[in-house]
C-alpha cells in the first residue's frame, strides 16, 4: 500500500470506494461535490489531497485538507478507509501524511467537522481522538500541530 498526492487518473475508483465506505456505515451512499472535482477544491487553491492505493491498483482510502483563509489553520475532509481495509493502519498513514504536509505549509491547528449523529459516525469519534485530536464543539474536534 502506498500514499500518493491526488491523480485524476484514480477519480472514479475514489468516488466508487467513498460510496461503498458510506454504504458499510449504513448511510446513504451519496457523493460531497468536492469528490467530484478534486483539483477544483483543493489542489488549484494551494491545498491537497490523498489516496491510498493498493498492490492491486486500486484506491482504498484518501484523505484532503483546506487551509482556513487568514489564519494558520486548516479542515481536514474526506478520510475514508474501505471498509475491508479498516484497522490496518491506513487511515492512520493517510492522517500522519496530511498534518506533515500542513505543518511543512505552515499551519500549527488541525479542525475537523464531524458527522451526526455520532451513532452513525462512531469510528470517526473514535479515531480521531486516538491521534490527539479533542473536542472543542459538539461535532468538530482539533488538534495542535
Amino acid at each position: 500500500m502506498k500514499i500518493v498526492k491526488y491523480d485524476n487518473a484514480y477519480r472514479d475508483d475514489m468516488i466508487f470506494m467513498v460510496l461503498q465506505a458510506k454504504d458499510a456505515l449504513g448511510k446513504k451512499p451519496t457523493i460531497n461535490d468536492d469528490l467530484l472535482n478534486i483539483e477544483e477544491h483543493y489542489i488549484n487553491r494551494g491545498d491537497m489531497f490523498w489516496l491510498a492505493i493498493d498492490d492491486n491498483d486500486r484506491v482504498v482510502g484518501c484523505i484532503g485538507f483546506s487551509s482556513i483563509e487568514n489564519s494558520s489553520e486548516a479542515f481536514l475532509h474526506r478520510l475514508f478507509v474501505k471498509s475491508s481495509e479498516k484497522r490496518k493502519g491506513i487511515g492512520t498513514q493517510l492522517l500522519e501524511t496530511a498534518e506533515s504536509e500542513m505543518r511543512r505549509n505552515g499551519i500549527t491547528i488541525s479542525r475537523v467537522h464531524l458527522g451526526s449523529s455520532k451513532e452513525q459516525w462512531y469510528e470517526s469519534y473514535e479515531f480521531y481522538p486516538k491521534h490527539g485530536y479533542k473536542e472543542y464543539e459538539e461535532r468538530y474536534m482539533k488538534k495542535e500541530l
